[in-house]
């Protein structure tokens, strides 16, 4: 694929067990021969599920996404803590007590809403400047700060006594850790746990049914995998432009709110389309003067 052909949309890939995001991106830049690829929501190489790659100018919207809900099946196991939080990491403890699912079902109940995460020191959180997965790794551990998430479901889907180990449906706001959800959890019922699997079942609007495997997009053109950009933004307000003022647009013309057909009163971004329906960027009003903003354009 030449770059003057250059495609542009998500590709909403099934990210396989033991690779780490980055490897399926230059993975696929073999594959598709496309050099400008992009994702969001790192999944830690473990865990396997929907990971949306972006292809050409559409990584430019890698960093602002709107912030979207994602859910998880998660793999858990009682009666063990590890420094990573999951069946990875070395162990720290382990307690022999029972655990019934009357008493999960009943600790669980405290994990949904808004809370409060403390994020695990095997994490991408930067303190002073470094991220805490290289302090941990050195051996160190940083002072953190809870932050504030939101657990909309919290469903216990398979449990067994005699193992203490299970299934949950989480589905949650951006920046939640599924296992630390689960060390918290085995701590709230004093025996410790631990995340033995993950697979992320919904991301940016796709689910695991809307996904490619690696294998398929070996035997496909990419044409036939991407998803338009405006995808992932399915939930924003959308202003489409004539195709008159498309073309103004494109040139960097400012246009006025009645050119653009939105009130001059708006607060927040929306979507500009173009005439054809085209994702052309993000934009906000600026009200003193009465036109409409680029925040971030996509061609």
């Amino acid at each position: 694929m030449s770059e003057q052909t250059e495609l542009c949309g998500i590709i909403p890939v099934f990210k396989p067990e033991g690779w780490t995001s980055f490897d399926v991106i230059a993975k696929l830049r073999g594959i598709l021969h496309i050099r400008r690829l992009g994702h969001a929501g790192t999944l830690d190489p473990m865990a396997t599920g929907v990971l949306p790659v972006f292809v050409g100018k559409a990584t430019k919207a890698c960093d602002i996404l709107p912030d979207s809900d994602k859910a998880y099946i998660a793999g858990f196991r009682l009666g063990i803590s590890t420094d990573t939080q999951d069946i990875t990491g070395k162990v720290l403890s382990e307690c022999g007590d029972g655990v019934t699912e009357g008493q999960v079902l009943e600790a669980l109940g405290a994990f949904r809403g808004e809370i409060m995460q403390l994020p695990p020191m095997y994490s991408a959180v930067k303190v002073g400047g470094k991220r805490l997965y290289e302090l941990a790794r050195e051996g160190r551990e940083a002072e953190r700060q809870p932050r504030k998430i939101t657990v909309y479901e919290a469903e216990l889907r398979e449990y067994c006594e005699d193992t203490r180990e299970g299934k949950l449906y989480i589905s949650c706001s951006k920046g939640t850790y599924i296992r630390t959800v689960i060390h918290d959890l085995g701590a709230a019922l004093g025996c410790g746990g631990t995340m033995t699997s993950l697979c992320r079942v919904a991301a940016a609007g796709f689910a695991l049914e809307d996904c490619f495997t690696m294998e398929q997009l070996s035997q496909i053109p990419a044409e036939q995998a991407l998803k338009p950009l405006l995808t992932v933004f399915e939930g924003c307000t959308k202003v489409r432009l004539s195709e008159h003022c498309t073309r103004m647009y494109r040139n960097g013309v400012k246009l006025g709110c009645e050119q653009a057909g939105i009130s001059r009163s708006y607060e927040g971004e929306f979507c500009v389309t173009g005439s054809g329906g085209e994702l052309l960027g993000l934009a906000r009003v600026d009200s003193a003067e009465g036109v409409i903003r680029a925040v971030r354009n996509f061609y």
